[in-house]
């Protein structure tokens, strides 16, 4: 018993390190005006969730961020401070934390909450609640 609570620590570790690599991956994507290459940490039914309602579907929630964020300089530098990762089953994960985005202008922020799913490809935002 006490080997499988070990191997699912193990493996739980694993996949918080590669939720996080993810992450890092959409904030590069994002500093070099990449929607696109952000949305590749995205499942394709994805559902984005904020004060504006909710949008379902990669398609759907890239055409909002492009619609959002049409140059380099309204998308700024981001930067996640997650504050934690807790596996949520075998297959997903609910990742919390903040965002915030340097501009020019000025300095927007806020909060976080991801539901993620391990895909073929590896994981993905399933659900994301930006606030």
């Amino acid at each position: 018993m006490l080997a499988c609570f070990l191997v699912s620590c193990t493996q739980s570790a694993s996949d918080e390190q590669l939720i996080r690599a993810v992450l890092a991956e959409q904030e590069a994507a994002w500093d070099r005006g990449d929607i696109p290459g952000f949305m590749e940490g995205y499942a394709d039914p994805v559902c984005f969730i904020s004060k504006k309602g909710m949008t379902c579907g990669k398609t759907e929630v890239t055409a909002n961020y492009l619609r959002s964020y049409p140059d380099e300089q309204t998308m700024g530098d981001l930067t996640f401070d997650i504050h934690e990762v807790l596996p949520a089953g075998k297959d997903h994960a609910w990742v919390t934390g903040t965002w915030q985005l340097d501009r020019t202008v000025d300095t927007v922020g806020g909060g976080f909450s991801l539901l993620w799913v391990k895909e073929t490809a590896g994981w993905r935002i399933l659900r994301d609640h930006t606030y």
